[in-house]
C-alpha cells in the first residue's frame, strides 16, 4: 500500500513527516554544517514559524518545539583527528604479547 500525502509520494520517513505536518525538519534541527551566523538566522526564522504554528496548529507546534530542543550531534572539524591524551602504560604494550615456555 502506498502512502500519498498532498498528491506526493514520500520516499523516506522524513519526507513523510515534512509533507504530513508541513514542517521543514532542517529548519528546526539544523543542517549538518552551518556557521554561527547561519545558525542564528535559521533559529530566528524557526522561532517566527513556531509562533505562527502555536496559533494555527498547536500539535504541530509542540512537535516543532521538541525538534528545537534536540541537541545536534557534535561534529569534528573536517580533516582533523581527535586528540589522544595520556600515555600508554607498560601493561597496555604487553597485553597482546605472550611468552612461550
Amino acid at each position: 500500500m502506498k502512502s500519498i500525502v498532498a498528491g506526493r509520494e514520500p520516499v523516506t520517513a522524513t519526507e513523510f513527516v515534512e509533507l504530513a505536518l508541513g514542517i521543514d525538519l532542517e529548519l528546526f534541527t539544523g543542517p549538518a554544517v552551518e556557521s554561527a551566523m547561519e545558525r542564528a538566522a535559521r533559529l530566528d526564522v524557526a522561532h517566527e514559524v513556531l509562533a505562527e504554528l502555536r496559533e494555527s496548529d498547536p500539535e504541530a507546534a509542540a512537535y516543532a518545539e521538541s525538534l528545537l530542543r534536540t541537541l545536534p550531534l557534535k561534529r569534528r572539524p573536517s580533516g582533523r583527528r581527535p586528540r589522544i591524551t595520556g600515555r600508554r602504560t607498560a601493561q597496555a604494550h604487553m597485553a597482546g604479547s605472550a611468552v612461550a615456555a
